[in-house]
């Protein structure tokens, strides 16, 4: 830390603990911050695209994660550096906004670090660099409304967002199975869209997953599936046109509120206590039966001498069943929510064309399905794998193709996948760039060479030879002036993404360039570290 002296030259202390602190000041603070943002970046280069490997986290009590999202494997990281954690933060704002591209966005953040560094050493001004980086993002961006298609579709038409769907699938490790689940995922974002609006409530799709089986058992059920069974095993297991009392009430006596004592001193008293309990349990039961319920789903537990009741009066009950499957069953059924016995009515009950119990395999685990509801805006997508990790990974990688069949819904515009945006965008850059007289027109230079790094990495994880392989890609755009020819992953023998049906949305691309364009302007423009040392 630098002294200062007063006008006696006595030195005193501006920070507090200021020889307890370290500090990075100018161009040693970039450099390092950038170097941080890089590691991170190259942690998740490798992750990329459909031939990229996934990653194994451990977390301090144990719980291992294999996953190839990128915001779970930033999020499961631990970073300790500030710098890193603005990178964890950028995946986590795509993921939350867009909720796909979450790893190529800091790929291509660490790439436009990458350039900024080489910029900064022939001594350009940072803040220069960040208006350049700004001036090329938007060329961009407004490049890629260029070269974007809109898609239609409807109803019966589902095959583009299924597609779109697949091209996300691909890259994680449910590719083999990505037709299948890409159609279920299609028609359970459907379900519950309000076409009309545009929007899309990705609540009420209950992503629920079971030990056992292999992938291609999952199933789309449409209604809810709850995870417990029949409170009674003698009650039926399967229930058609059930009508469903919905309760938050315990089926158990009432408990007053204040300290209380009962004295019981003759056999008759404990008789009539006894006898008012039980008809307390058979007027409860009975108001159930009163309103034509035929199911009973109660959020708290009962008395063993309620579930005998209700076994007697062959009425089926749930019990203990969580707060939010509870709202989910009320609304895909139609039901309402009864907080108190007195207010049970005919209406309030819900429906579901087939309530039935389901086992699995050898083990005493059984779950409940609700199907055939009268408002299916509520769908339950279960998924069946070999191990944990397997269906863990397998809902990250669902609620990514969930969440792209929502923006397609929302804006229908898309571009081509395989590295063909970024590289037409990355052309379109360098050619704009010589219009800007300046400084900033190497920023903007540098920005393209940084758009390059997406289809670098795909075609290096693809064990391709990345410079001649994206060489090659470019020429081809410029002499045909066609940007649908990217990076052939999959070696199918063409580079024509068209072809390829590979798909990417359009706002999913313009936010990954825009947020990684914002963070790395942050980045550049801190140039001073004041941090606490670590002893």
């Amino acid at each position: 830390m630098a002294l200062a002296f007063d006008e006696y030259g006595r030195p005193f202390i501006i920070l507090k603990e200021q020889e307890q602190k370290t500090r990075l000041r100018g161009l040693e603070a970039q450099k390092a911050n950038i170097s941080a943002g890089k590691a991170v970046a190259r942690i998740l280069r490798t992750s990329l695209g459909p031939k990229g490997m996934d990653k194994m986290l451990q977390s301090p009590d144990g719980d291992v994660t294999i996953t190839n999202d990128g915001a779970t494997i930033l999020e499961q990281m631990d970073v300790d550096n500030q710098i890193a954690k603005l990178m964890v933060e950028l995946s986590r704002s795509q993921d939350y906004e867009i909720g796909d591209g979450t790893t190529g966005v800091v790929v291509l953040a660490g790439a436009l670090l990458e350039q900024a560094e080489r910029l900064l050493e022939r001594g350009i001004h940072p803040i220069r660099i960040a208006e350049g980086y700004e001036m090329a993002s938007r060329i961009a961006v407004e490049h890629l409304e260029h070269i974007a298609q809109k898609f239609d579709f409807g109803p019966t038409n589902l095959e583009p967002l299924v597609q779109t769907c697949m091209t996300t699938l691909s890259s994680k490790i449910v590719n083999r199975c990505k037709r299948a689940m890409a159609e279920i995922c299609v028609k359970a974002v459907l379900s519950v869209a309000d076409l009309e609006r545009k929007d899309v409530n990705l609540d009420l799709i209950k992503v629920e997953g079971k030990v056992g089986g292999k992938l291609e058992d999952t199933e789309l059920i449409y209604g809810i599936t709850v995870d417990k069974d029949m409170s009674h095993p003698q009650m039926p297991k399967q229930i058609e046109d059930a009508k469903i009392a919905i309760l938050t009430c315990p089926f158990e006596p009432p408990k007053p509120k204040t300290k209380h004592k009962v004295d019981i001193d003759t056999v008759e008293k404990f008789q009539t206590l006894r006898q008012q309990e039980q008809k307390y349990f058979d007027d409860m039961v009975q108001k159930c039966k009163d309103v034509g319920a035929t199911l009973v789903i109660c959020q708290w537990g009962f008395d063993d001498e309620a579930n005998h009741l209700l076994m007697h009066r062959n009425l089926p009950a749930v019990r203990w069943v969580g707060g939010v499957e509870l709202e989910l069953i009320a609304i895909a059924t139609g039901g309402r929510i009864v907080p108190r016995f007195q207010e049970l009515t005919p209406e309030k009950l819900g429906r579901a064309g087939l309530v039935r119990e389901k086992s699995f395999g050898t083990t005493k685990d059984k779950m409940l399905y609700i199907e055939h509801c009268l408002n299916s805006r509520a769908v339950t997508i279960f998924i069946r794998g070999g191990n944990k990790m397997i269906i863990e990974e397998t809902k990250r990688s669902i609620h990514d193709a969930l969440c792209v069949a929502r923006n397609l819904i929302r804006n229908n515009s898309i571009v081509y996948g395989g590295g063909s945006a970024e590289t037409a965008c990355s052309i379109a850059v360098e050619t704009a760039s010589d219009k800007y007289p300046g400084v900033e027109q190497y920023a903007i230079r540098a920005f393209a060479d940084a758009l390059d790094a997406v289809p670098m990495a795909l075609a290096e994880n693809s064990g391709l030879q990345p410079i001649e392989t994206l060489s090659a890609v470019k020429s081809q755009q410029i002499k045909e002036n066609n940007p649908h020819f990217g990076i052939d992953c999959n070696d199918v023998g063409t580079n024509d993404m068209r072809e390829q049906n590979v798909f990417e949305t359009l706002i999913g691309k313009q936010q990954q360039i825009l947020l990684a364009t914002q963070v790395v302007k942050m980045i550049l423009k801190i140039d001073d570290v004041i941090s606490p040392s670590d002893y």
